[in-house]
């Protein structure tokens, strides 16, 4: 895949939140699922372009779909649950009131990890395993991001945004063996979305665009966002072939384009978002 740096998204929603985050596809539904982190807000996308909110609690930080029906959630100091009668809490994790939860994503055995943000090293990636145990694998972390495994269950890509630079992650159960620079950014990397190819699409808060690395960690395709907020990016559609954006106001304020989801085409395909299985 050569370098496309003339690639743009468009813009395919108004400003519906105020900090976009956490896109991923639901397969179940055909519906592209967001959150409005800070309103606490579940924001559904269907095919038709209208959007649903739901709110689910007082933070909103990242979620997956759980196999038997319904999300797992990250919320503000802990994990949930969210099914039709509403969220379950599963307890907090820590009491620090400057560390919050962030983002996260599920590894092949099903278990949910998710990254807190907080003062510098203060923060932690926490993961739930399928029978609710709790561990914290990797500590001494500033803003945890965009964490989404390989196919083969190989590797994990991961941000912590202070690091500006993208590394990969080998895990054994709830242990991180290993954890290795993938690519260096320019600018602050924030989630982030695989494709089928080997490479990765890193959404640039404050720079406006997402950039892809190619298997080898070079930069070669670059997408520029009408939002100078991007916050992160999900493949969805039924092909896996759209890659969707969140954008956020948080530092912007309203201006019509940050807070909306913007989508584009990249000509490659994603990787199907793997469940929570608890």
């Amino acid at each position: 895949m050569g370098q496309r740096p003339g690639m743009r998204a468009e813009q395919l929603t108004d400003a519906v939140a105020e900090h976009g985050e956490g896109p991923v596809w639901d397969a179940r539904t055909g519906e592209l699922a967001s959150v409005d982190m800070h309103r606490g807000d579940l924001l559904l996308l269907d095919r038709a372009g209208t959007v649903r909110r739901r709110h689910v609690a007082d933070l909103l930080a990242a979620l997956r779909p759980r196999a038997a029906g319904g999300w797992v959630l990250g919320v503000r100091r802990g994990f949930a649950l969210l099914d039709d009668d509403g969220t379950t809490p599963l307890g907090e994790l820590w009491d620090d009131p400057d560390v919050r939860m962030n983002d996260g994503g599920c590894d092949p055995s099903g278990a949910f990890w998710c990254g807190s943000m907080g003062p510098p090293g203060r923060a932690a990636l926490h993961r739930l395993d399928v029978d609710g145990t709790v561990s914290t694998p990797l500590s001494g972390l500033t803003v945890s991001n965009g964490l989404s495994w390989t196919p083969d269950g190989s590797r994990a890509f991961y941000v912590d945004s202070a690091t500006g630079r993208v590394d990969v992650l080998r895990t054994e159960g709830a242990r991180v063996v290993a954890r290795e620079p993938f690519a260096k950014v320019d600018g602050v990397p924030d989630g982030l979305a695989p494709d089928a190819e080997g490479g990765v699409w890193v959404a640039l808060f404050g720079g406006g665009a997402v950039h892809r690395f190619g298997p080898d960690g070079t930069l070669d395709a670059v997408v520029e966002v009408g939002a100078s907020h991007p916050t992160a990016c999900a493949f969805g559609g039924p092909d896996l072939d759209e890659l969707w954006i969140t954008t956020s106001t948080q530092e912007t304020g309203p201006d019509g384009h940050n807070g909306a989801l913007h989508r584009c085409l990249p000509g490659v395909r994603g990787i199907a978002p793997l469940p929570f299985r608890g």
